[in-house]
């Protein structure tokens, strides 16, 4: 029997032994998990038990005072105890002249955070541009605007931070979701911009589409309205309103999260 002991899940010294013991005996050996290792008494258990079964001990633990007990006692004990991690670490250590951190879990973190960001993503996704009502709130922000006041690229930018993002369109002919109403201010934000950069932006994007510059989509009365419309929608929910006229996404990206951190939405990067 071979006890595998981590601080950890255990995964990667569960792993090293199945692929030695696929050397020896067709890879028939049998693993005893013992995770998430926090303490000295976590250690006596395990020694005894491989003591009493003639067992080895392969283990993956960074926590150097835990580390040390082991193999203090497993010698003592005259139990083989083999440690997975430390050759790689010193290793490193050796290579980068630099210290690790001697924190457990830390793998898994890394993992938590890539699927939180791939589902803020895919959220953003789903949400853009008022397509289901329903992300508005099960969003950690909404944000709210006229058409190309860059909601679709902070959304995306957003859940690259692991932000949950829906952002619905403001148009005069359409009345917002009534769910906007009902949203905590510190979850909403406005985003406004000047005419004549509103315009310009416009104008452009008619073009990219071979569209005539004309279209009623960049008339300079038609952008008034529609601004209008949606700081009068933006007042009446009482949320931030960013000018993103000159702004970066970048830039709008840490004002909206700096604003809703104040107002207490519990934002946290």
């Amino acid at each position: 029997m071979v006890y595998v002991v981590s601080d950890s899940v255990g995964e990667t010294a569960e792993l090293m032994v199945k692929a030695v013991a696929s050397q020896f005996n067709g890879g028939n050996v049998e693993i005893q998990h013992i995770s998430y290792v926090e303490d000295i008494q976590d250690l006596q258990n395990v020694i005894a038990a491989a003591k009493y079964s003639n067992s080895i001990i392969a283990y993956t633990i960074v926590i150097p005072t835990l580390k040390n007990f082991l193999d203090e006692r497993a010698k003592e004990e005259g139990i083989l105890a083999v440690d997975l991690m430390h050759p790689l670490i010193d290793a490193f250590t050796q290579k980068f002249n630099k210290d690790p951190k001697w924190q457990p879990r830390l793998m898994r973190k890394l993992d938590d955070n890539y699927f939180r960001r791939v589902e803020a993503i895919e959220f953003a996704v789903k949400y853009d541009d008022g397509q289901d009502i329903r992300g508005i709130s099960k969003a950690d922000i909404v944000l709210i605007g006229v058409s190309r006041t860059s909601k679709t690229p902070l959304s995306m930018y957003l859940a690259h931070k692991r932000f949950k993002v829906a952002n619905v369109p403001l148009v005069p002919e359409v009345p917002p979701p009534d769910e906007v109403f009902h949203l905590p201010k510190n979850k909403c934000v406005g985003l406004v911009i000047t005419p004549d950069k509103l315009n310009e932006i416009r104008k452009e994007r008619l073009k990219s589409l071979g569209l005539m510059p004309m279209a009623n989509y960049a008339d300079f009365n038609r952008i008034l309205e529609e601004l209008d419309y949606a700081e009068r929608i933006m007042k009446r929910i009482g949320c931030p309103i960013i000018d993103v006229s000159n702004k970066a996404v970048e830039e709008t990206a840490d004002l909206i999260l700096a604003m809703l951190k104040k107002r207490g939405a519990g934002v946290h990067e």
